[in-house]
């Protein structure tokens, strides 16, 4: 049977797959409408599918670099790589979707005269709206499912899950079907009151939107570039996997940090049963840390003896929650759940 890692792994492939095709055939399609038309509202959403969909190729890109086993050059693994590629994808998301946006839509603020070929902007937005919408409901899926195990909202779970593909589309996505509604009122409104104004400021907010997408997605990977903490749900269902481990006696130190989606890196200081002299505590102490990053959820763990005097760490709750025992390599990911034992 696939472990979990394996059965995760596709489905977020999958979601990068589905959002890409569905990007690359809406900014087809509203960039013959924009040249057609005119519209600014259209122009902005063909620059927000564009820029899209060379998002999704950084991010198949993440997928693929990301998941290297790790060797003697990069003993943590590659999943920090992800990260650094789904970066580029915001900033793509932030100067080719937002920034042409807001331009074009400043540059269009004078412009007068009635809207033309207004029903080509329709039918390409209602498109663009199942297309997208197809892509988030992938998505959402995705999300919707680790979310309910959890027992959190999904966007809570989206915003602190260690899977920056999911979050990227999941945001992407969102953000595409917030702009498609702006843009067809600002060609609704252009094409009601004569007015193109509003056809500019529709593309200037569909501008702002992605924009504040793009911030919140560069920020969260800046975090876990950085090393981002684990939560305090995953922090106490190790420490109760540590000390059901008949080897350990007690727990005096632990730290939890993620160096990849769903990919963690342990330090722990243990104090041993037995009282065993320095090359046997060497040998159980190593034979301890390989069982326990033959764990799908631990890039590499490390353990050192705890001082005498070092006060014993308690877990909060001595069951380890069913949500955390049988939780997927996406709920780990989020911070709040995942069986570490061996």
């Amino acid at each position: 049977m696939p472990s979990s890692e394996q059965q995760d792994r596709p489905e977020s492939l999958l979601t990068v797959v589905i959002a890409f095709a569905a990007n690359l055939l809406v900014a087809i399609a509203k960039t013959v409408a924009s040249m057609l038309t005119g519209s600014a509202s259209m122009v902005a959403e063909a620059a927000h599918s564009w820029a899209d969909t060379g998002n999704e190729v950084f991010l198949l890109v993440a997928e693929r670099r990301g998941a290297r086993k790790r060797d003697a050059a990069h003993p943590l693994g590659y999943g920090r790589e992800t990260y650094i590629w789904s970066m580029f994808a915001a900033f793509g998301l932030f100067t080719a979707g937002a920034i042409v946006s807001i331009y074009h839509g400043i540059t269009q603020l004078g412009e007068t005269g009635p809207a033309e070929d207004v029903v080509l902007n329709y039918v390409v937005l209602g498109i663009a709206f199942l297309l997208e919408g197809t892509s988030f409901l992938q998505a959402y899926r995705q999300a919707h499912g680790a979310a309910t195990k959890r027992r959190v909202p999904v966007l809570r779970h989206v915003l602190q899950s260690s899977n920056p593909t999911l979050r990227a589309v999941f945001a992407e996505d969102a953000a595409a079907l917030v702009g498609l509604v702006i843009a067809f009122l600002g060609v609704f409104l252009h094409q009601v009151t004569g007015l193109a104004v509003f056809d500019a400021v529709g593309s200037i907010a569909v501008g702002v939107l992605l924009g504040v997408v793009a911030i919140v997605l560069i920020d969260r990977n800046r975090r876990f570039l950085l090393g981002e903490s684990t939560s305090p749900e995953l922090e106490n269902a190790v420490l109760v996997e540590l000390l059901r481990r008949e080897q350990i006696e007690r727990v005096t130190y632990l730290h939890l940090e993620f160096v990849g989606p769903s990919r963690v890196y342990l330090v722990a200081a243990v104090d041993l049963l037995g009282n065993e002299d320095e090359s046997h505590v060497a040998v159980r102490l190593r034979a301890v840390e390989r069982s326990l990053e033959d764990s799908q959820y631990i890039e590499e763990a490390v353990l050192t003896l705890s001082l005498p005097d070092d006060a014993s760490l308690e877990p909060t709750s001595g069951e380890v929650p069913s949500t955390v025992r049988d939780g997927t390599v996406e709920d780990v990911a989020a911070g709040g759940a995942g069986t570490l034992r061996a």
